[in-house]
């Protein structure tokens, strides 16, 4: 037999090589899986864990609350996130735009610390989203005009009321209606002073109908508004 040429007995050994250590891994492996079955090997410091699990947590705070959540925090309608800003009821029918302008109370700043807008800086926000919703806001007394004038889009804002009044959360849950609580800074923004009103927008500005009701709810026209500012029930 003729012995190979020098390059051949280096790549006959670089294989050689190869397989050794394919090999000498796979056994290591075997071998560590081997000894993680029977024991736990400790390589370096370790400390014990000192956050408690959360879940474990969650239940032990659940099972010292009260069964009855109800008697502690007493009626809904004494909750202060129920309560809802007051509006006077709309005595003539009118509309009226609002630009709904806003003054930045603290600096916004890039990340690299250079001052993006100014503390004090107010623009109108209608130039940067658009509201493609309506916004119908109603005392509770008057809350079933609102669901016959709003549409399945628009959202129904209601606005404080009377004590004898139910609360939001009773009157979705009994009309199967979202309705939502006015807050007092949503009412301020839009610049809200009667209920009911329609809000929605109209290019950059906000355009508010307001609706006088007789006492059944029905929409009441009003001589002593102007014909200028006349619009059909929305």
């Amino acid at each position: 037999m003729r012995p190979l040429p020098p390059q051949h007995d280096h790549a006959r050994a670089v294989a050689l090589f190869q397989a050794a250590t394919i090999a000498s891994l796979v056994l290591a492996s075997a071998l560590l899986g081997a000894t993680a079955k029977g024991a736990t090997s400790t390589i370096g410091r370790t400390w014990p864990i000192a956050e408690p699990d959360a879940l474990s947590e969650i239940e032990a705070r659940t099972a010292r609350l009260p069964a009855d959540m109800r008697a502690q925090f007493g009626p809904r309608s004494r909750w202060s996130a129920m309560k809802a800003a007051s509006l006077t009821p709309a005595t003539v029918n009118r509309t009226r735009n609002v630009v709904p302008f806003y003054t930045l109370d603290t600096e916004i700043r890039l990340p690299d610390g250079k001052v993006l807008y100014p503390k004090g800086f107010t623009f109108n926000p209608l130039d940067y989203v658009a509201l493609p919703q309506r916004l119908v806001v109603v005392r509770p007394r008057d809350l079933a005009w609102a669901l016959q004038t709003a549409r399945l889009s628009d959202f129904i804002l209601l606005a404080a009321g009377d004590a004898r009044d139910e609360d939001a959360i009773t009157l979705s849950e009994r009309t199967g209606r979202p309705i939502f609580i006015l807050e007092e800074r949503v009412k301020q923004r839009l610049g809200l002073t009667v209920a009911p009103v329609v809000v929605r927008q109209q290019g950059k500005r906000l355009e508010l109908t307001e609706v006088r009701l007789d006492r059944r709810g029905n929409r009441k026209d009003a001589t002593t508004t102007p014909a200028s500012e006349r619009r059909p029930q929305p």
